[in-house]
């Protein structure tokens, strides 16, 4: 991706905390692996990390990055959130609504949310409740190096793209209208919620690249790097890789077919009109 020289976002902040367990109300979805949550845009889905082990706790030293590659990263992710802020005024003012940016607020080991306090094995997230994506950039290693994504800096830019794209459904109404549906169902009809709610966001991804691509931004290979990112979070493949079975009715987040899907359906159509995952699924959320 074409981002050296470009301007930055005004809206990245930087800072860790000593913060202890997530604590968010209604229900915490306790994953079967670390990267189990890795892109949950849904506050439920931050885990309660209370009962972690000390191994898990532990860093490999493969995954560490220097300051100089974490710096470089971050930079680079300013300028895509950025494009992605010009990217969603415009689109949004194609169906005559304002866009309220979000935040995004760069973190090392544990960090303080407006939906209680995380740690950095909850991978990227959006907190609804005060409308910022957290990050600690050394997921990227998690990525590429337990999830076999083959990595680039577009990998990252999708990341982040689907975090936003959570932000969107903030902005359209429908991210709160899932949330509240989620509270009445049992825990299989709301992981359909979620699913869909993933799959949108990968869509939202897939706009985002195809005006990226417009602008002359895109190099060679960078969306079969976002590609391979899709895929290796499907909930298929990091189930085969945590537990060497597949459990379709434990999804949260998609299969890497069907993310893959919706992130391309995204690039094809750019357009709110194609976006009702809900409605695709046979779920109602009026």
């Amino acid at each position: 991706m074409k981002w050296q020289g470009r301007e930055g976002s005004s809206n990245v902040g930087r800072g860790s905390s000593g913060g202890g367990p997530v604590k968010i109300g209604g229900v915490g979805l306790l994953l079967l692996v670390i990267v189990y949550s890795l892109f949950g845009g849904n506050p439920r889905d931050i885990i309660n990390e209370q009962n972690r082990t000390q191994q898990e706790q532990q860093v490999n030293n493969s995954e560490k990055a220097s300051s100089k590659e974490v710096a470089e990263a971050e930079k680079m992710l300013s300028v895509v959130l950025k494009d992605t802020e010009d990217v969603w005024h415009e689109k949004f003012s194609e169906i005559n609504k304002n866009y309220e940016e979000p935040k995004l607020h760069f973190f090392e080991g544990a960090v303080s949310t407006g939906c209680g306090n995380a740690d950095k094995n909850v991978g990227p997230f959006y907190c609804s409740l005060d409308q910022t994506i957290y990050m600690d950039v050394t997921f990227y290693n998690m990525l590429t190096q337990k999830l076999g994504a083959d990595g680039g800096d577009y990998a990252m830019a999708y990341v982040l793209a689907h975090e936003v794209g959570h932000h969107v459904q903030k902005e359209l109404g429908i991210l709160d209208r899932v949330h509240n549906i989620q509270r009445r169902l049992n825990e299989k009809d709301a992981n359909k919620y979620s699913v869909a709610l993933e799959i949108q966001a990968d869509y939202f991804a897939g706009v985002f690249s195809y005006y990226i691509k417009e602008k002359g931004y895109l190099e060679e290979g960078d969306i079969e790097e976002a590609i391979s990112a899709v895929q290796s979070v499907g909930d298929d493949h990091i189930q085969k890789m945590g537990q060497g079975y597949v459990q379709p009715e434990k999804f949260t987040h998609g299969s890497s077919e069907l993310r893959n899907e919706w992130f391309q359906r995204g690039f094809k159509y750019h357009d709110f009109e194609h976006a009702d995952s809900f409605g695709e699924m046979g779920l109602r959320i009026q």
